[in-house]
């Protein structure tokens, strides 16, 4: 039994929501800006046990893209901020099969769209932890876990 539980704590798996890649940079959000540094350095200490999904880094990207759009960043510094958090972590791409696994999701737990997609690539990822404040804590997305590191 040892053995499975070291296994299975070597294989744990995490991934960050696109919201906490945005605070990590937006210093209107002082407090919250503190946590999401504080947890992206604590995950970077094992970067091959948190993930970079698809979906987050594109979320991300847009958020940057509305900034430099209104003036509070330039293209440069957009792409330098993209590509340190792209650097990160491991990124990983969804598969046709993520699709199925939304349409199912989104049925089961009424989500919208893009949050159904974002746990579909969870799943298919196998990742145990979710960094999120944008979805409920307390309900098992067939053993994923989502963590609110604000709450």
């Amino acid at each position: 039994m040892e053995a499975a539980n070291a296994t299975r704590e070597t294989n744990f798996m995490n991934a960050v929501d696109a919201n906490i890649l945005v605070y990590a940079f937006d210093e209107d959000e002082p407090i919250k800006h503190a946590k999401a540094n504080e947890l992206l350095d604590r995950l970077s200490q094992n970067p091959t046990q948190t993930l970079l999904l698809w979906q987050a880094a594109a979320e991300f990207l847009g958020v940057l893209r509305k900034w430099q759009h209104a003036g509070q960043l330039q293209e440069h510094q957009v792409e330098q901020a993209f590509q340190m958090v792209r650097g990160m972590f491991p990124f990983r791409m969804p598969s046709a099969r993520t699709f199925k696994i939304s349409f199912d999701f989104r049925s089961r737990f009424s989500l919208s769209h893009w949050d159904s997609m974002l746990l579909a690539a969870c799943k298919e990822a196998n990742v145990d932890v979710l960094y999120s404040e944008d979805m409920d804590p307390g309900t098992d997305y067939d053993g994923l876990k989502i963590e609110n590191p604000f709450a």
